[in-house]
């Protein structure tokens, strides 16, 4: 028997790493605490707090250009699973709940009709045991229902074979085919030392932010006396009525008169504040959290000269190019082992992770060319294949321009990919890696009926 930690280490451990990740969705949502260093800021005004967007910005910034295709060679039809489970929403709250936690979950479930249902729990609400070698968790815990307090209503502890489910005092025991638990983590920038990887959040961008929202404050609190400079007046009565300073501030025209001594009030005004210093410096924290997160000044705000293509945006983001082509590099190795622990459970068979090497995922291009750019690679690609026939195609053009083919073309090709698959899946029934009845329903969502399928098999099992 495997030698699990239990469910009681793996909620401690979730109560440990909770509060960290609740943080950055503050960060994210702008309601983050900013210590007031209580230097500058009036008495009163201390518990007046700013919001600076920056960190939404940074996730959204990348998470808006990660957008997933499908998956290529997909010789299991995972695809489908995906379709049915709202694609649009699942890969996009995925990716923006990596990028702000570090790593979020997918929960597989089974649905009324027997269907794999997928669900998307963030990085405070999930844990686990994670293997190195597979990218796959040997043991998980998630909380999938709180309460108006945060207090569990609801939670399941996984492992390989059965999902445990906590609901209000009452324990069930869900039983499946699956090699590992039914909770995959889809996880930012891992490493060999942080496996649930890095957060796009880091602790640079959120002190970055903390000063540049302290900036913000005392330039607000500047700007009272930039709008109004302090004024002042000398050698006035004694016994004079004491004057309403707003009124005096305020009033278009003011009369002092001379006293019996035939002396006269003096009047003047402090010089008056520059705004210049605070806009220096936040433009300082600007540079320091562009070049921590790959954006550029115009991003934050502080206009230059604007880019005049599709080519020239794309050359001043080339940091986030990079970060966004590891970004879908890590998240399209978590989105494929969900997609094969959820055809485990649809066809109710023990697959081997390495009998999904085929299947690639595809990503839509980072950057969505303009007509200047789409002509650039028509030339090029024909050049290309002047030299080197066949080099490109529908297929890898797509890859660089984000437009899909006509549609004579594609239905042409979805035939011969059709062919392949069934010859593929036949190949692995005839190697036994595939059971009866799975193979069935895999020739069936291939284009043959129920019927066609079973007699091809009969004849292959007869010879």
């Amino acid at each position: 028997m495997a030698d699990y930690k239990g469910v009681e280490y793996l909620k401690s451990k979730l109560a440990t790493k909770r509060s960290r990740v609740n943080l950055r969705y503050k960060f994210y949502e702008m309601k983050n605490y900013v210590k007031d260093l209580e230097i500058s800021t009036p008495p009163n005004l201390r518990g007046w707090k700013s919001a600076l967007g920056w960190c939404g910005k940074a996730v959204d910034s990348l998470s808006d250009r990660l957008v997933f295709r499908e998956f290529e060679n997909d010789n299991f039809d995972i695809n489908t699973i995906f379709e049915m489970n709202n694609p649009d929403t699942f890969f996009d709250s995925a990716v923006l709940s990596a990028l702000i936690a570090s790593c979020c979950f997918a929960y597989i479930s089974e649905d009324n009709a027997g269907n794999p249902q997928l669900q998307v729990i963030d990085g405070a609400n999930a844990t686990g045991i994670i293997d190195p070698i597979t990218g796959m968790l040997t043991e998980g815990y998630a909380v999938l229902k709180r309460d108006q307090y945060e207090n569990v209503i609801t939670d399941a502890y996984m492992i390989a074979g059965a999902t445990v489910v906590y609901d209000n005092g009452e324990t069930d025991v869900y039983y499946n085919s699956a090699p590992y638990p039914l909770l995959v983590p889809i996880i930012n920038r891992p490493d060999a030392v942080r496996p649930f990887g890095h957060s796009r959040i880091s602790r640079a961008c959120m002190d970055l932010v903390g000063g540049a929202i302290r900036t913000v404050k005392r330039s607000e609190i500047s700007a009272e006396f930039f709008s109004f400079p302090q004024k002042w007046v000398v050698g006035t009565s004694q016994n004079r009525e004491p004057m309403e300073k707003w009124k005096a501030a305020m009033s278009a025209m003011i009369e002092f008169t001379k006293d019996e001594d035939g002396e006269k009030p003096q009047l003047g005004q402090f010089s008056q504040q520059s705004m210049a210093p605070h806009t220096e410096q936040l433009k300082m924290f600007a540079a320091l959290f562009a070049a921590e997160t790959g954006l550029t000044m115009d991003d934050l705000g502080f206009v230059t000269d604007n880019p005049s293509s599709a080519e020239a945006i794309k050359a001043s983001h080339e940091n986030l190019r990079l970060i966004a082509r590891k970004a879908q590099r890590t998240f399209g190795s978590g989105f494929l082992n969900v997609g094969y622990l959820a055809a485990c459970l649809r066809d109710d068979f023990p697959y081997e992770r390495k009998q999904f090497y085929l299947t690639k995922p595809k990503w839509e291009p980072v950057f969505e060319p303009d007509a200047a750019m789409l002509s650039s690679i028509g030339d090029g690609a024909v050049k290309i294949n002047q030299a080197v026939p066949g080099y490109f195609n529908k297929d890898n053009l797509r890859d660089l321009t984000g437009i899909e083919a006509s549609g004579i073309e594609i239905k042409a090709e979805k035939k011969k990919s059709s062919t392949y698959e069934i010859t593929s899946v036949l190949e692995k029934r005839s190697k036994g890696l595939l059971t009866y009845n799975t193979t069935i329903k895999m020739l069936t969502r291939l284009g043959m009926t129920e019927e066609e399928a079973r007699r091809i098999l009969d004849d292959r099992d007869a010879q």
